[in-house]
Protein backbone atom coordinates (compact mmCIF):
# COMPACT_ATOMS: atom_id res chain seq x y z
CA UNK A 1 0.00 0.00 0.00
CA UNK A 2 1.36 3.63 -0.80
CA UNK A 3 1.74 6.11 1.45
CA UNK A 4 2.56 9.93 1.32
CA UNK A 5 5.53 9.00 4.54
CA UNK A 6 7.10 7.03 6.59
CA UNK A 7 7.56 7.39 10.77
CA UNK A 8 9.72 5.92 12.55
CA UNK A 9 9.11 6.03 15.96
CA UNK A 10 12.70 5.22 17.70
CA UNK A 11 13.19 4.45 21.57
CA UNK A 12 16.83 4.36 22.61
CA UNK A 13 17.87 2.83 26.01
CA UNK A 14 21.18 3.25 28.40
CA UNK A 15 22.84 5.16 26.00
CA UNK A 16 25.48 7.16 27.29
CA UNK A 17 23.96 10.19 29.61
CA UNK A 18 26.98 13.16 28.79
CA UNK A 19 25.97 12.62 25.51
CA UNK A 20 22.31 12.74 25.91
CA UNK A 21 23.02 16.16 27.67
CA UNK A 22 25.28 17.90 25.00
CA UNK A 23 22.83 20.33 22.85
CA UNK A 24 25.62 21.06 20.13
CA UNK A 25 26.72 17.55 19.80
CA UNK A 26 23.27 16.25 19.39
CA UNK A 27 22.31 19.36 17.13
CA UNK A 28 25.14 18.05 14.87
CA UNK A 29 24.24 14.27 14.68
CA UNK A 30 20.98 15.19 13.85
CA UNK A 31 22.25 17.28 11.22
CA UNK A 32 24.49 14.42 9.51
CA UNK A 33 21.46 11.90 10.19
CA UNK A 34 19.23 13.92 7.97
CA UNK A 35 22.00 14.10 5.55
CA UNK A 36 22.44 10.32 5.72
CA UNK A 37 18.64 9.76 5.13
CA UNK A 38 19.22 11.95 2.23
CA UNK A 39 17.15 14.34 3.25
CA UNK A 40 17.36 18.50 2.41
CA UNK A 41 18.18 20.40 5.88
CA UNK A 42 15.48 23.56 5.83
CA UNK A 43 16.36 24.33 9.65
CA UNK A 44 17.08 23.47 13.19
CA UNK A 45 16.47 24.45 16.35
CA UNK A 46 17.32 22.70 19.85
CA UNK A 47 17.22 23.50 23.62
CA UNK A 48 18.92 22.48 26.54
CA UNK A 49 16.56 22.45 29.91
CA UNK A 50 18.05 22.78 33.48
CA UNK A 51 19.16 20.96 35.19
CA UNK A 52 19.60 18.58 31.92
CA UNK A 53 17.85 17.01 28.80
CA UNK A 54 17.70 18.36 25.33
CA UNK A 55 14.69 18.78 22.55
CA UNK A 56 15.26 19.54 18.87
CA UNK A 57 14.08 19.05 15.82
CA UNK A 58 16.31 19.05 11.94
CA UNK A 59 13.38 20.59 9.70
CA UNK A 60 13.90 18.99 6.23
CA UNK A 61 11.71 19.89 2.86
CA UNK A 62 10.40 16.12 3.56
CA UNK A 63 8.97 16.47 7.14
CA UNK A 64 11.56 16.41 10.27
CA UNK A 65 13.57 14.45 12.42
CA UNK A 66 13.47 15.16 15.99
CA UNK A 67 14.62 14.06 19.07
CA UNK A 68 13.67 14.74 23.38
CA UNK A 69 16.54 13.21 25.86
CA UNK A 70 16.31 12.20 29.33
CA UNK A 71 19.91 12.30 30.43
CA UNK A 72 18.94 10.93 34.09
CA UNK A 73 17.57 7.80 32.63
CA UNK A 74 19.83 7.27 29.64
CA UNK A 75 16.92 7.04 27.18
CA UNK A 76 16.11 9.03 24.26
CA UNK A 77 12.97 9.36 22.12
CA UNK A 78 13.40 10.09 18.21
CA UNK A 79 10.78 10.48 15.47
CA UNK A 80 12.13 10.61 11.93
CA UNK A 81 9.27 11.01 9.78
CA UNK A 82 10.22 11.31 5.71
CA UNK A 83 8.12 11.48 2.90
CA UNK A 84 9.25 10.96 -0.85
CA UNK A 85 11.31 7.71 -1.84
CA UNK A 86 14.62 9.46 -2.41
CA UNK A 87 14.64 9.34 1.25
CA UNK A 88 15.19 6.57 3.55
CA UNK A 89 14.87 7.32 7.32
CA UNK A 90 16.13 3.78 7.90
CA UNK A 91 19.58 5.55 7.21
CA UNK A 92 19.73 8.22 9.54
CA UNK A 93 18.73 5.30 12.13
CA UNK A 94 21.59 3.51 11.46
CA UNK A 95 23.98 7.01 12.38
CA UNK A 96 21.95 7.49 15.65
CA UNK A 97 22.19 3.97 16.46
CA UNK A 98 26.41 5.04 16.37
CA UNK A 99 26.16 7.69 17.91
CA UNK A 100 24.42 6.94 21.01
CA UNK A 101 25.29 3.53 21.32
CA UNK A 102 21.87 1.98 23.05
CA UNK A 103 22.20 -0.91 24.65
CA UNK A 104 18.64 -1.75 23.82
CA UNK A 105 15.93 0.21 21.22
CA UNK A 106 12.36 -0.17 20.02
CA UNK A 107 11.68 0.94 16.24
CA UNK A 108 8.02 1.11 15.37
CA UNK A 109 7.45 2.17 11.46
CA UNK A 110 4.11 3.76 10.71
CA UNK A 111 2.75 4.55 7.15
CA UNK A 112 1.56 8.26 7.25
CA UNK A 113 -1.10 9.19 4.79
CA UNK A 114 -2.28 6.18 3.08
CA UNK A 115 -3.32 6.45 0.00
CA UNK A 116 -6.97 4.61 0.46
CA UNK A 117 -7.40 6.19 3.34
CA UNK A 118 -6.88 10.10 2.00
CA UNK A 119 -8.30 9.26 -0.84
CA UNK A 120 -5.46 9.36 -3.42
CA UNK A 121 -5.49 7.20 -6.74
CA UNK A 122 -2.76 4.50 -7.04
CA UNK A 123 -1.78 6.01 -9.90
CA UNK A 124 -1.33 9.09 -8.75
CA UNK A 125 1.48 11.10 -10.57
CA UNK A 126 3.23 12.32 -7.08
CA UNK A 127 6.04 10.12 -5.48
CA UNK A 128 5.06 7.70 -2.33
CA UNK A 129 6.42 5.58 -0.17
CA UNK A 130 5.40 1.51 -0.77
CA UNK A 131 6.16 -1.74 1.34
CA UNK A 132 5.85 0.83 4.69
CA UNK A 133 5.07 -0.93 7.80
CA UNK A 134 5.94 -2.47 11.61
CA UNK A 135 9.48 -2.89 11.79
Amino acid sequence: MKSLGRHLLIEFYNCDSKTLDDVARIEEHMRIAARRANSTIVNSTFHRFSPYGVSGVVVIAESHLSIHTWPEYEYAAVDLFTCGESVNPWKALEYLREVFHPSRESVVELKRGEYDKVGIPESSKYKATEGVGIA
